[in-house]
């Protein structure tokens, strides 16, 4: 019986020592951070949230945050309810800390694991995403005043901005 143990165990010892770097290699590697995204970057990328809350008829504040979560620029738009201010850039701060969109919690929620609620500096509310320039988070985006879906769509707005590179010259 003993032996039979001890073989198991091994046996299991053997199989996990195989398997499991392949299952942690398998996930994916986390996206670094890069050097705190500047005032005029984050400028820009407000500037285009706000444009599209004007063109949809929101106010909203909109929060760039750098990857500590500190905050680098914010604007508030006339009409934007007192509240998105703050939440505005705590949907940023989520962002960028945990280097995921913010609706990510808001999902994990939704799908009932509560246990969310537990971690420190968590906004489980859609409208905060990373900014990612050179393959590396920068910072962050929260944009509030609108519904979830319009504020995500604001902020998705502005953190494309870093992302169009110039048209290539046309071959002659």
């Amino acid at each position: 019986m003993m032996k039979s143990r001890a073989l198991m165990t091994m046996i299991f010892g053997v199989v996990f020592c195989i398997l499991a770097p392949r299952a942690a290699m398998a996930q994916a590697m986390p996206i670094p951070y890069g050097p705190g995204v500047g005032v005029e970057t984050a400028r820009k990328v407000a500037s285009a949230a706000i444009v599209e809350s004007k063109k949809n008829g929101w106010f909203v504040s909109v929060a760039i945050v750098d990857t500590a979560g500190d905050l680098v620029f914010f604007e508030r738009m006339d009409n934007a309810m007192s509240a998105s201010v703050v939440v505005s850039q705590e949907k940023a701060r989520t962002a960028a800390r945990f280097k995921r969109p913010s609706k990510a919690f808001e999902d994990v929620l939704a799908g009932g694991r509560q246990a969310i609620l537990g971690l420190p500096g968590v906004t489980p509310v859609e409208g905060g995403i990373p900014l990612i320039i050179d393959g590396k988070i920068v910072g962050a985006i929260g944009v509030n005043g609108a519904s979830s879906p319009q504020d995500s769509q604001c902020a998705q707005v502005g953190a494309d901005t870093l992302g169009k590179a110039p048209a290539p010259p046309p071959k002659k």
